[in-house]
């Protein structure tokens, strides 16, 4: 399996959930800082994730970013499960609302992702990540509304970055998000580079099935 053993226990609810035939049930909760920052700060304190910016956090100091994000109607973040096992960390903003939009140019319909995998754990599982990418792809799409998913990851990301044209993201070039510094948060600037997937485009590619109209969670199959 890939991700830690821990198990977490949380009341949220899943707002989103899908069985993948072959694979498992994926199901999206959003995140509950307090219960959910151990796991959290685990991963982000790792080598692997030092793009995410959060290398020297303490895990206090995760609970109070992502009860920050929580407080949000603009921007969200969920614990992705694999038959309940944390896999992923799922974040979705409005990119009118976030610093990017300083940098090109909105559209209705724009949604922003980040995505952090869990590490590794024992034998890597074939098909692993392109199979959740799946579910977290359809997920994003699953408002009808939205037209087109939006990424920038760090500059020197170049896993991150291959892993965005793998799966259909398309290039834009490269953009420096502003500094944000406020009592609540701060950001340091940020070399990234900008990435589209437009939904008409990935609809057209998809393999994994087509995608869910919007609704509460409910238990949807796929083959893959």
């Amino acid at each position: 399996m890939r991700p830690e053993s821990a198990v977490l226990a949380t009341p949220r609810a899943d707002v989103y959930t899908e069985t993948v035939e072959d694979f498992g049930t994926v199901r999206f909760t959003p995140v509950d800082p307090a219960p959910d920052s151990a796991v959290l700060h685990a991963w982000v304190v790792e080598e692997r994730a030092e793009f995410w910016g959060m290398n020297e956090a303490s895990r206090e100091l995760v609970q109070e970013i992502y009860e920050d994000v929580d407080r949000r109607d603009t921007h969200h973040a969920y614990m992705v499960r694999l038959d309940d096992e944390p896999v992923a960390l799922f974040q979705t903003y409005r990119p009118e609302e976030d610093r990017v939009s300083e940098c090109y140019e909105v559209r209705e319909g724009d949604i922003g992702v980040h995505l952090m995998l869990a590490p590794i754990a024992g034998r890597p599982r074939p098909g692993f990540s392109r199979t959740l990418i799946g579910s977290l792809i359809r997920f994003a799409f699953r408002d009808p509304a939205v037209r087109r998913a939006v990424g920038e990851p760090d500059a020197r990301n170049e896993k991150a970055i291959a892993l965005l044209g793998r799966i259909g993201f398309v290039r834009q070039g490269e953009i420096t998000l502003p500094e944000i510094d406020l009592p609540e948060i701060h950001l340091p600037e940020k070399r990234a580079v900008l990435a589209f997937l437009d939904r008409p485009e990935w609809l057209a590619t998809a393999q994994d099935g087509p995608l869910p109209s919007s609704r509460p969670a409910g238990l949807l199959t796929y083959r893959h």
